[in-house]
């Protein structure tokens, strides 16, 4: 099985969880996530995360290895451009 590139983790992430903002970049590895979701409206860091796990399904156990992640909120995000 080939190593995901960072286009084919966004895709698979926007696929399972609707996103305002979304970035990820890595190595084939290991990524980095920028995901900005309303659907991270009143959940703590944790539930954020089992989202995106849950958007990623088997994917995240057969093809990528480490997954950093920021999420937030489009408000956390536009406060975080716009303090």
């Amino acid at each position: 099985m080939s190593e995901p590139t960072p286009e084919q983790v966004r895709g698979f992430i926007a696929a399972g969880l609707p996103c305002t903002h979304l970035e990820v970049e890595g190595d084939g590895r290991h990524f980095f996530a920028t995901i900005v979701s309303a659907e991270f409206e009143g959940l703590a860091r944790v539930r954020r995360h089992q989202k995106v796990y849950a958007a990623l399904g088997d994917r995240m156990r057969e093809q990528i290895h480490a997954l950093s992640m920021k999420t937030l909120t489009p408000a956390e995000h536009a406060g975080a451009h716009h303090p």
